[in-house]
């Protein structure tokens, strides 16, 4: 399987790394620094570059049987398993990844309530809230949301097994989607004083990296079901 170097640092842009299997429209690597779909992140793009020094796009990634899999055009001309590449990663695009995943763990300490669903975008992201008999306030959520970036608070993660998760279930806050087991043990991402959880996906270092967010507006999505949108300001 492919070495998750993303795991510990999302700060890696790029990375050498020896092919493993290749096909039409896709490549999987012994290594990468590159996130694949999960989590309500996006896979990340950017390009293999190749023995000969030319490039092949990368336009999305995914997790399968032969490990991550990184997506090209199937008319692509592609390198034979046991190539080396350098894998280089869209960073600006990664970057923002980054900021709003990190933001949405400062949402889920501003709306203390089960998580429902998600998705992290670039330009915005969106977490879904079971939220009760509770009211939300997009400005208030906002101010909440901007005074926790202001502190530039430092974010961190550490691995846990599947006993400890059990031994504290009130750790995840995810309600439909229950975090990967089997590997033996299992991420977990604080946002210091603010946030912990189960989370494999990659994060900026501090909250003040995030940038002034917005809470773009709230969408009723059923009687207890609150879909809350945030943009960067």
């Amino acid at each position: 399987m492919t070495e998750e170097l993303f795991r510990e640092d999302s700060y890696l842009r790029e990375c050498e790394a020896t092919v493993t299997f290749a096909a039409p429209g896709r490549v999987v690597l012994d290594r990468t620094v590159f996130y694949p779909t999960g989590g309500g992140q996006p896979g990340d793009t950017g390009a293999l570059i190749l023995a000969n020094g030319s490039e092949l796009p990368i336009i999305d990634t995914v997790k399968d049987e032969a490990g991550i899999a990184h997506i090209c055009d199937e008319g692509a001309a592609l390198p034979s398993p046991g190539d080396k590449v350098t894998a280089r990663l869209d960073w600006d695009r990664r970057y923002l990844h980054m900021r709003m995943h990190s933001c949405m763990h400062l949402l889920c300490a501003a709306v203390p309530c089960g998580v429902t669903g998600g998705q992290i975008g670039a330009e915005k992201s969106r977490l879904d809230f079971d939220i009760g008999d509770q009211n939300l306030d997009k400005d208030q959520i906002t101010t909440e949301l901007n005074r926790l970036i202001e502190q530039d608070l430092p974010l961190s993660h550490r691995w846990i097994t599947d006993a400890d998760l059990d031994a504290n279930p009130d750790l995840v806050r995810t309600m439909s989607v229950q975090p990967p087991r089997g590997s033996g043990r299992i991420r977990l991402m604080e946002v210091e004083g603010a946030d912990l959880q189960p989370c494999g996906g990659t994060h900026v270092a501090r909250t003040g990296e995030i940038g002034r967010v917005a809470v773009a507006k709230i969408e009723n999505k059923g009687k207890r079901n609150r879909r809350v949108n945030v943009v960067f300001a």
